[in-house]
């Protein structure tokens, strides 16, 4: 059994951690916060003995082989980038593989940070992007793995949270659906700058036409203004949805339900629990992290460089309202560039 550490005792942490009763491969043995609270809450709760509020200590005294890194991007109060800082510890203590949650950056200086450190760690890091392993996702992709909706034509992809909150799910569900080609062009448009001050910087909408390297074309909206809802249910990030259309047929996933039309069946669909399908999701992301540890060829699909190439093409959606142009991915963003959309927003 691989050892597994979390930084960060948080609410996100706690779905992380629930998904060790399905994960095969590791266990948690240590735990890392300033908060004592949060720490002996947690800690309590998953009956965790080791706690930590020094993360060098416990990343010395433990040498877990996956860091959990459950933190916000940025610092509360101060808007301080810390995503980078955190990740490089990871790296210099040669943590063999870290799970990042998302957002991975929220900016073009902290995605710069990043693709260096990509460039020079050993550290296997990956962003728990976790929808294309919701046992759901993975049936529909061996659907269209098996040809049953034929050639793909076209995506169309949303959720109703902002870019920076849910964006970073709806890009990996999408390119998981394309065998992570890379984006190639963008173009795209942004509204409502509040949220641009918040701990996750971001527009409150945005929606782009996306054109992928293998010819796949795809739209992606995000807010209440474009976004369609899914359900009754009121919390914008409970409309997240993907339709891959084919031309035999299509399918369609949402955090609700199901859809899927082949020529064999004709029109299918059905319900699930988006809750019981996340955990079986964090599980099999978390299995899939020891995978790539026990063979350097099962990279995990929502790898650093991967995940990176997702956050470009999210910036690429904000040059391009700020510029009114297709922007060519990938692409050196220009420092500054959520104060350049704060003076035309806000």
């Amino acid at each position: 059994m691989y050892k597994s550490a979390f930084l960060g005792c948080g609410g996100r942490a706690r779905g992380h951690a629930q998904a060790y009763q399905h994960v095969k491969g590791g266990e948690i043995v240590a735990i890392c916060d300033i908060n004592e609270q949060l720490l002996n809450n947690f800690g309590d709760d998953f009956g965790i003995l080791k706690r930590y509020t020094d993360l060098h200590q416990m990343l010395d005294q433990e040498s877990p082989d996956l860091l959990h890194i459950v933190t916000a991007p940025t610092l509360r109060g101060t808007g301080q980038l810390i995503r980078h800082s955190l990740m490089q510890i990871a790296s210099d203590h040669e943590v063999p593989a870290a799970i990042v949650e998302k957002p991975i950056a929220v900016a073009a200086e902290d995605w710069k940070q990043l693709a260096e450190l990509c460039q020079n760690t050993k550290t296997k890091f990956c962003v728990n992007t976790q929808l294309n392993f919701h046992p759901r996702n993975l049936e529909l992709k061996r659907d269209i793995a098996a040809g049953r909706i034929g050639e793909i034509k076209f995506i169309d992809a949303s959720a109703r949270s902002t870019p920076i909150d849910q964006g970073p799910h709806v890009l990996q569900l999408v390119s998981s659906y394309i065998d992570n080609s890379q984006p190639v062009k963008v173009f795209g448009q942004v509204a409502d700058g509040s949220p641009l001050d918040s701990l996750q910087p971001s527009p409150s909408h945005a929606t782009a036409s996306i054109t992928y390297a293998n010819g796949v074309r795809s739209l992606v909206t995000f807010g209440t203004e474009g976004a369609p809802a899914i359900s009754d249910n009121s919390g914008a990030h409970r409309h997240k949805r993907i339709a891959v259309l084919g031309n035999h047929g299509f399918i369609h996933w949402n955090m609700d339900g199901w859809e899927r039309n082949t020529p064999e069946n004709g029109y299918e669909s059905g319900v699930h629990s988006y809750g019981e399908q996340d955990i079986l999701g964090q599980a099999g992301l978390t299995d899939a992290v020891f995978d790539w540890l026990d063979d350097d060829q099962n990279v995990h699909p929502t790898h650093l460089a991967q995940s990176l190439a997702e956050f470009n093409l999210l910036m690429g959606i904000y040059q391009s309202a700020l510029t009114y142009a297709p922007v060519e991915l990938p692409f050196d963003p220009p420092d500054g560039l959520i104060d350049s959309m704060k003076e035309i927003l806000l």
